[in-house]
């Protein structure tokens, strides 16, 4: 094996989908995740801290990706518009790959109470770094964790709606009616 390879965050996270879905969560090691990867356990461990990061090894960048989207946003910009932002540009960093992940890496979280727990977890975190960011911009604490939560939550559904089977739209234009299916879902809160 060599001592480096490009790509090897992502055959990481293939071999652990791969392994998690043969032989369950529990019963797979790092090692074995390490040797379907062709890669060592010593490179597991210098992208991963354990096999869960494997599955979350796209939360930290793609909240990086909302709150820089947010930063971004024309000044004037609503709450909302700023979270636009944020989901335009996470968009347009998505890959095939993504694509191709979100629903295996969904039946493996499915499979576990733990990973679940994490998983939303990892959604609260993003919620945080999109309020930071809106709170930067000057919005108001509140309005700033509103934002931030619905701008999560129209993430979620645009990338399920990304990974279905029969889609054929891309995820810019999913998380767009996404976020206005959420706005005029709160107009009708009262």
């Amino acid at each position: 094996m060599s001592r480096w390879e490009p790509g090897a965050r992502e055959r990481f996270v293939d071999a652990a989908l791969q392994l998690f879905t043969e032989q369950g969560y529990d019963e797979t090691t790092v090692a074995e995740i390490a040797d379907r990867a062709g890669l060592t356990r010593s490179t597991f461990f210098r992208h991963f801290a354990d096999k869960r990061e494997v599955l979350s090894a796209g939360q930290e960048t793609l909240s990086r990706l909302f709150t820089e989207g947010i930063a971004s946003a024309p000044a004037g910009s609503s709450p909302l518009e700023a979270v636009e932002a944020g989901l335009a540009h996470a968009a347009a960093a998505m890959t095939p790959f993504n694509r191709e992940l979100g629903p295996r890496l969904e039946a493996v979280i499915a499979t576990s109470s733990e990973l679940q727990e994490r998983a939303l977890l990892k959604k609260v975190g993003m919620a945080a770094a999109m309020s930071e960011a809106l709170r930067d911009r000057g919005i108001d604490d509140a309005i700033a964790a509103a934002a931030a939560e619905l701008g999560v939550l129209a993430f979620k559904d645009a990338f399920e709606a990304w990974t279905a089977e029969d889609n054929d739209q891309p995820l810019s234009d999913l998380t767009s009616a996404a976020l206005q299916r959420v706005r005029s879902a709160v107009t009708q809160l009262g």
